[in-house]
């Protein structure tokens, strides 16, 4: 039987889908000159309606700061993401996709978010793109056994939908505390939301991948050496991209030899 349509439906539609902002507090006619319609609209009752201040970002991150900070362990860090409240993903996804591999490895792998094979079975990097990324990095002697695995998102974004800057910047103070409390020696970012993210950066994938940069650890100033590669999903819909793969793994296996991991 079919649903029927009402405005309690669609909410909770909406819902689902991960729509957790209001962007306007008015409606707009997009076939009206746009810069009209900003001029007529009050911006200060615009974001009171919305929930915000001038002087605020469009999220609270200090909850999921202290939460994060807080934790003193990668269990505690766990335990500390299940209690959070501060991402609507949570809502719609099977599973708290956290971390797989060795704790103490040195090296650390960071992807963009779970798919639906990584939704149903609670661990990083295991359906198809994952035995794609485990081959890539077997390929200069790392075993999965003796990598560290996370995303920048634990749960699914809906239809693998791209991640909005509200659910990064809700769960980033976890992915930071995630690095410093595995304290690898080498970081290898997985695509191009997680290379932007983590080292601030505005360029794509295809202008990060293959050159190193310095991550900076709050907590003491150090930093990590981080490349940036492309994503095992995208190597599967672009195989002419292969041979930049192999010369990142290579620059990856390098990097481990000069700092003699």
């Amino acid at each position: 039987m079919q649903e029927k349509y009402n405005n309690f439906n669609h909410l909770k539609w909406a819902r689902e889908s991960g729509q957790d902002e209001v962007l306007s507090g008015v409606s707009q006619n997009r076939f009206l000159d746009t810069q009209s319609i900003l001029k007529k609209a009050d911006s200060s009752s615009l974001m009171e309606n919305a929930g915000l201040s001038e002087n605020k970002s469009l999220f609270n991150v200090k909850p999921a700061e202290e939460a994060a900070n807080a934790a003193k362990t990668l269990s505690e860090l766990r335990e500390a993401f299940i209690s959070f409240e501060g991402c609507s993903l949570k809502n719609t996804a099977m599973n708290l996709v956290y971390g797989d591999g060795n704790a103490e490895a040195d090296v650390m792998l960071i992807g963009e978010a779970p798919g639906a094979d990584e939704d149903r079975e609670g661990k990083p990097f295991v359906g198809i793109s994952g035995q794609l990324l485990d081959k890539m990095i077997h390929s200069i002697g790392l075993p999965r056994s003796e990598v560290y695995v996370t995303n920048i998102l634990p749960w699914r974004p809906p239809g693998n939908r791209q991640p909005t800057p509200g659910e990064i910047g809700a769960c980033l103070p976890f992915v930071k505390r995630h690095i410093e409390l595995v304290r690898p020696r080498i970081l290898v970012l997985v695509g191009g939301i997680s290379a932007k993210t983590l080292l601030s950066r505005t360029e794509g994938i295809m202008r990060l991948r293959g050159r190193w940069f310095n991550y900076q650890v709050d907590f003491n100033g150090d930093s990590i050496p981080a490349i940036p590669v492309l994503h095992p999903a995208f190597l599967l819909r672009s195989t002419g991209q292969k041979a930049n793969a192999w010369k990142d793994m290579v620059a990856i296996r390098k990097k481990m030899k000069d700092l003699e991991v």
